[in-house]
């Protein structure tokens, strides 16, 4: 009998790559399939979950031999499952699929690393899901590969400066990807067109804090973002949308004590309305694994017990609002859990809109900080460019403070601190200076584009 077992990370996992825990199972971008590697015994097997029909089911796609532990899968749009295998420095991709009662297997070629350090990933499923890429981490550089879906075997398609992690899909055809790159101890995120090889900055709140993108929605715009910027040397979960002007807002509400809330579903299909999309937060503690469920447009979220044997980290929304979490149990080896996000309390357009405040009930208070998003300008050419550089922050009385991000000894403002205001030169407090100066006028803010619409800027830098 097949038993549930959560993938393991890869052997000799470090750095960035640790700051997400692995999910349990990958999922198509559209949750028709899924795929994992199962435990039999002391066997493991790639298993792939049809999970579009009226009930899920699995087959097992074993082959010859067991793999290792923590062998790669991923479920393609039609059905097959890509394994990643390596051999000594090769990394070998092949195609599984179900041929009867055994497994047949399509090989797709190899990457070699033979650079001392590097190490290969693949990356999230792309939209559409008839292509599959990965990427290699060398120690001054990364490369972009389409290991799965190309006409000659596996392509190496670009080269970033950096040490990259993370990997987003910015678009629904698979051509825009962000990466979260480390260069210079600083980690921002950048914008690489997989059509041109070509790369341009997308996420800077700040020059001295370390941003990465966690989830991006590509109907709404709605980016979920992590940073030290509110709290430097502490890491915070915060959301924006792309093109917006406004700046990124730390909700209060997403810092749970002693425990690691990340987010791995967004609800999609709302179109200009990022507020309104319901996002799953995986939430690890010292009492175990549960599931959350927050709104930006509400003060509060929700926490929710994981369904048992759920495969940790995976899930999906439906567009009507509802979570589909996968889980196996001995009774139940494949199952779906349906879970309806509640509306919970709503807060103030003001809150809403990036202001610093308390909800009607007392509760939390939102951190809001103005940096640098990729914006998409009507040129008709391909890239992204930064926005511009309002650096405001919400002070106390929820009026913007015009802020510089500077070192202790400069006269300017500093970063926020932990209650939402801004510190500055010695004896001048966030509020007197807000006082003392005049106030510039709050900027007209404009509606999100959907990123598949947007038409994107002709500034590209490498």
């Amino acid at each position: 009998m097949t038993a549930c077992a959560i993938e393991p990370p890869s052997a000799g996992s470090s750095g960035a790559d640790d700051v997400v825990p692995a999910a349990g199972c990958v999922l198509t971008t559209d949750g028709a399939y899924a795929a994992r590697l199962a435990l039999d015994g002391d066997s493991w097997f790639p298993e792939r979950w049809t999970l579009d029909g009226p009930e899920p089911y699995a087959v097992p796609l074993p082959g010859n031999q067991p793999e290792e532990p923590g062998t790669e899968v991923q479920p393609l749009g039609d059905g097959r499952v890509l394994i990643h295998r390596l051999v000594e420095r090769r990394h070998a991709f092949a195609l599984l699929y179900p041929t009867g009662p055994g497994t047949g297997e399509l090989p797709l070629g190899a990457v070699e690393c033979p650079e001392p350090g590097t190490r290969l990933t693949l990356l999230p499923p792309a939209p559409g899901g008839a292509q599959a890429y990965a990427l290699a981490v060398g120690p001054r550089s990364s490369a972009v590969w389409l290991v799965a879906g190309g006409a000659f075997g596996p392509e190496r398609l670009a080269e970033v400066p950096g040490r990259c992690s993370g990997g987003i899909w910015l678009d629904g055809t698979g051509r825009i990807l962000a990466l979260d790159r480390e260069l210079g101890g600083r980690t921002k995120t950048v914008v690489v067109d997989l059509e041109r090889g070509e790369i341009s900055p997308l996420l800077q709140i700040s020059e001295r804090s370390d941003d990465r993108l966690l989830l991006a929605d590509a109907d709404s715009g709605l980016l979920l973002i992590a940073s030290d910027a509110p709290s430097p040397g502490e890491e915070r979960l915060g959301w924006g949308v792309l093109g917006s002007t406004l700046p990124v807002r730390f909700p209060e509400c997403l810092r749970v004590p002693d425990c690691r809330v990340v987010p791995f579903a967004v609800q999609p299909g709302q179109v200009l309305m990022p507020e309104n999309c319901a996002v799953a937060l995986r939430i690890d503690g010292a009492f175990g694994t549960w599931v959350g469920t927050w709104r930006p447009v509400e003060r509060q979220v929700t926490h929710l017990p994981a369904p048992g044997g759920w495969l940790t980290g995976s899930g999906l929304w439906t567009r009507d609002g509802v979570l589909r979490l996968p889980y196996a149990t001995q009774e139940t080896p494949c199952g779906v859990a349906e879970l309806t996000a509640p509306r919970g309390e709503t807060g103030s357009p003001e809150a809403t809109g990036g202001t610093a405040g308390t909800s009607p009930s007392g509760g939390t208070r939102d951190t809001s900080v103005a940096g640098t998003t990729g914006t998409a300008e009507a040129t008709g050419t391909t890239g992204f460019t930064r926005a511009a550089e309002t650096r405001r922050v919400a002070g106390v009385t929820g009026n913007p403070v015009g802020a510089t991000w500077g070192s202790p000894g400069d006269n300017g403002l500093e970063g926020p601190v932990r209650d939402g205001t801004a510190t500055g030169a010695p004896g001048v407090s966030g509020v007197s200076r807000a006082a003392a100066e005049p106030v510039p006028p709050m900027p007209v803010v404009t509606r999100p584009v959907p990123l598949q619409q947007a038409p994107l800027s002709r500034l590209v830098t490498k």
